[in-house]
């Protein structure tokens, strides 16, 4: 069994910013989330798993669920690095997680898929905007826990190919689509809010005397253009 490397140290330029306790804190919620984000995803790719139509569907599913988890340990991994216990710094995101898969737990298998597509990219797209204000070293480890390789392609053959086979299925999942847009976007905006930290960053860094709002809103029009791109890709009407 090969194991999993464990993170590496901290480089002289991130030592020098995590001795800003504002930045070490934004820098332990982001992980925090992300990681519990993954866990999250994962629970809910296993579960939707058994929604699959044939034995080949469950698997590619399995695997996209394993994926999520292998991205787990590296994230926990640096959260230690940093002194930060990981469970103490995932708890804050664990309501507001649950109750989005609560709230778009999908009817079958077709609404599923369209989740762990659109859903994870419009997450993935969320916080690739705020990795863009951390250090370079966290910012990989993002970007690294963010690849999901391989599974946009299983995705959108069987998304297309359930449209072909019935088009009035089309109408239905577009309306999904949007609900989970609608949903993203609302939970990424609490969590932003009750965390004062990510607050920050989202700003464009713990440095930052105040709020762009300006730059808020484009970055939050760059996530609906991905989302419109992603439902285009699927064959669906954004």
């Amino acid at each position: 069994m090969t194991e999993t490397p464990s993170a590496a140290a901290p480089s002289e330029d991130q030592l020098v910013a995590f001795q800003d306790p504002g930045y070490r804190a934004a820098v332990v919620d982001l992980l925090g989330a992300i990681t519990y984000g993954e866990i999250a995803a994962f629970e809910r790719l296993a579960e939707d798993a058994k929604l699959s139509p044939t034995l080949t569907d469950k698997i590619a599913l399995a695997t996209m669920a394993s994926t999520q988890f292998g991205h787990v340990q590296p994230l926990i991994d640096h959260l230690n690095a940093l002194g930060s216990d990981a469970v103490t710094a995932m708890e804050p995101f664990q309501h507001a997680f649950d109750a989005f898969h609560a709230k778009t737990a999908p009817s079958d298998w077709l609404e599923g898929l369209i989740k762990a597509y659109v859903g994870d990219g419009l997450a993935a797209d969320f916080y690739r905007e705020i990795a863009a204000f951390v250090d370079a070293g966290t910012r990989q480890l993002i970007f690294d826990s963010l690849a999901h390789a391989g599974h946009a392609n299983f995705v959108v053959d069987r998304v297309r190919k359930a449209i072909e086979e019935d088009h009035r299925v089309a109408g239905r999942l577009a309306l999904w689509g949007r609900r989970l847009m609608g949903e993203a976007l609302s939970q990424a905006q609490r969590v932003a809010a009750e965390r004062d930290s990510l607050a920050a960053l989202l700003a464009g860094g713990v440095d930052r005397p105040g709020l762009d709002l300006l730059a808020l809103g484009r970055m939050f029009n760059r996530l609906t253009e991905n989302h419109s791109a992603r439902m285009a890709e699927l064959g669906l009407a954004s």
